[in-house]
């Protein structure tokens, strides 16, 4: 089983300082739902992790958030992409939830819900905590993208001294590299 691990916010769709607490703040990214078809055409499994304190700082609850994601799966298998899974993390980072990203908690949570190899699973994410968790779960690669947070995220893992085995400048340019390179 081929697997890409997507962040969700500044990956898949627009993110904001605001956060997107529903349906109607929720705006695809250029590209991003063609990469997601692309994907699937090349027999990659895509699983979403997601950082998501809007439930814990109540600024949506667990169903709204689950229908913004419903949505999102509807959308991207509209376009002709899937999404296997989707996993999140509730929590505000002062509750030091394990699944929190960088903490590894939902790759591994993933892992054993459907039985990945995570060394050869990948990672596309915006940010030095995508990058992070990633490194600390195992997985063989971890692509951080411009978009989003991702402009400056490749200097900051850098004085970090978090791995980052490729940049790309968006989901679209990642999913075109592992399908040309098949992983």
């Amino acid at each position: 089983m081929k697997i890409v691990f997507c962040d969700r916010d500044g990956v898949i769709n627009r993110d904001s300082a605001d956060y997107i607490k529903n349906w109607s703040e929720f705006e695809f990214l250029p590209g991003s739902l063609e990469a997601l078809a692309l994907l699937k055409s090349a027999g990659f499994q895509v699983i979403v992790v997601t950082n998501q304190s809007i439930i814990g700082r109540g600024m949506a609850t667990p169903e709204i958030l689950a229908d913004t994601h419903a949505r999102m799966s509807e959308a991207v298998r509209k376009a002709g992409g899937e999404i296997l899974d989707i996993l999140h993390c509730p929590h505000v980072p002062e509750d030091g939830c394990p699944c929190r990203k960088p903490r590894p908690g939902m790759l591994l949570a993933a892992r054993d819900r459907h039985g990945i190899d995570l060394s050869r699973a990948v990672m596309i994410g915006d940010s030095v905590k995508d990058m992070d968790a990633a490194s600390r779960a195992g997985l063989g690669q971890a692509f951080l993208v411009r978009t989003g947070n991702g402009g400056a995220a490749p200097a900051s893992a850098r004085k970090k001294g978090v791995r980052v085995d490729r940049v790309f400048d968006d989901l679209l340019a990642a999913a075109r590299f592992l399908v040309k390179g098949d992983g």
